[in-house]
């Protein structure tokens, strides 16, 4: 046999009419179709890494108000019982907010939720204003017939959990102290948020579980030359002109800046430039016992109440601020 007869192929068979023919084997992708794929993969994950590092935290606070009225009403006036003292609220929770804004200073504020007790849950009048404050959301529970909350502490779990759970907030700070919150704080923690226990100063001894103080991530106690500008015993004296505040139709917007403006003139002749000075590096935010003096002298000079007039007191701000800042 020749060669040409010994290298020839032997043919195939052909398929029977009819049948579908035999489909050619896939080549697969070449080197530089695997090159595109990884570069467009690479793309992608780069404007996904942008995207989040462009993407604010974001924080919550969770206040159980029964705490904070028990706790500071001890601290400042000796008695738990709210109905022996006087808390401006809207002033405290602006400080908590403020706080928070100087802790966090590349997060943004989610809301502020105010849990607290009412017969039937319903609001009172005092419970309504609270919660017709900006970014604050009033979440009520039960009073029993010994004026005892419950139910409060179940909402704060949900909150905390279901807030934590979709990846609503970063950061978490609880205002309280009873061991029922700790599953919620583990849970939390569960789904990668960090919670900070904040406390108020106990007269003695500590008001806030063990358990509850083991588990979070960061601690802080606010102690009494915090908590005293908002907490007012009833029946003690207070500065003069305070009972003749009017209460009815509030100033303008611009009334009050001219006045937050002119307190601020005054505090720069009478307190020198160095003292204001220390308060710069805190804006727009004023110390607590700061804010409290400007909120009392815009009062007097305005002959109105400014307690439930959460943007009247911004404007009061931004009007000593605007005055101020230009001076240094």
């Amino acid at each position: 046999m020749d060669d040409a007869a010994e290298t020839s192929p032997i043919p195939l068979p052909r398929p029977p009419a009819g049948a579908d023919p035999v489909p050619e084997p896939y080549p697969g992708p070449g080197l530089g179709e695997i090159a595109a794929g990884i570069r467009r993969t690479n793309e992608l994950l780069q404007r996904v890494l942008a995207e989040v590092a462009t993407t604010p935290s974001t924080h919550a606070v969770f206040a159980d108000a029964g705490y904070v009225y028990a706790a500071a009403g001890r601290l400042v006036t000796g008695v738990e019982d709210r109905r022996a003292f006087d808390l401006d609220a809207e002033g405290l929770i602006e400080a908590f907010i403020d706080k928070a804004r100087t802790i966090f200073p590349d997060s943004r504020l989610l809301r502020v939720y105010w849990y607290d007790g009412a017969r039937r849950r319903i609001h009172t009048p005092e419970q309504q204003r609270i919660a017709e404050l900006p970014d604050v959301k009033v979440r009520l529970g039960n009073l029993n017939a010994n004026n005892q909350q419950k139910g409060v502490d179940s909402l704060i779990r949900g909150d905390l959990e279901s807030l934590a759970r979709h990846r609503a907030i970063s950061d978490a700070v609880l205002i309280g102290g009873d061991e029922d919150l700790v599953s919620a704080v583990e849970a939390a923690q569960g789904y990668g948020a960090r919670v900070h226990l904040w406390g108020i100063e106990a007269v003695a001894g500590r008001n806030q579980a063990g358990p509850l103080l083991w588990e979070v991530d960061s601690q802080r106690v606010f102690d009494l030359e915090f908590c005293k500008p908002y907490v007012t015993g009833r029946g003690a004296s207070e500065p003069a002109g305070d009972h003749v505040l009017c209460e009815g139709h509030p100033p303008g917007r611009e009334d009050v800046r001219f006045v937050g403006a002119r307190i601020a003139a005054r505090w720069l002749a009478e307190r020198g430039r160095d003292a204001l000075a220390e308060m710069l590096p805190g804006y727009p935010y004023l110390p607590p016992q700061a804010d409290q003096e400007l909120l009392n002298e815009a009062e007097e000079l305005l002959q109105h109440s400014l307690r439930g007039h959460a943007g009247l007191r911004r404007v009061l701000r931004d009007g000593f601020w605007d005055h101020l800042r230009p001076q240094y």
